[in-house]
């Protein structure tokens, strides 16, 4: 039986959780993406908007650390060239780039602490979509949260 590999989108608040925080509840999905476990997508929009926020003074990284994260993003995500509209709005116009990814690449899962994606979780469950909180990520995983 081949194991299942979710294609997942990762927002940018989750990827700050992996690399600048270090988020004991995301450790596993980023080691999951780290060993192939897990196909992380991204789009150009969603690199240009981790870049800008990695970028801000208030993180306190060194630009070689800066620049490392974004390699290592860029080494372990799967580019998604065209992106297009989902069926559906997000309140949040900033997060409507991560909904439409999803959609476009037909991702298994959304993974944010974003709440108005989160609230969209039924809705796009409907639509073969799980808008998932890192911790219910791990879990569908099978993975155990430290």
């Amino acid at each position: 039986m081949t194991p299942f590999h979710p294609r997942v989108v990762i927002d940018t608040n989750v990827l700050l959780d992996f690399w600048v925080f270090d988020d004991a509840a995301s450790r596993p999905l980023r080691a999951a993406v780290e060993r192939g476990q897990v196909n992380a997508l991204r789009s150009g929009d969603s690199v240009d908007e981790f870049t800008e926020v990695i970028m801000r003074e208030k993180f306190e990284l060194a630009t070689d650390a800066r620049f490392g994260i974004l390699r290592d993003w860029d080494r372990l995500a799967t580019p998604v060239e065209r992106v297009f509209a989902a069926p559906f709005a997000c309140s949040d116009r900033d997060d409507q780039k991560f909904l439409d990814l999803a959609y476009t690449a037909r991702a298994d899962w959304l993974v944010t602490r974003d709440k108005a994606l989160l609230k969209l979780a039924r809705r796009a469950r409907r639509d073969g979509l799980k808008i998932l909180a890192p911790v219910a990520a791990c879990a569908e995983l099978g993975t155990a949260v430290a």
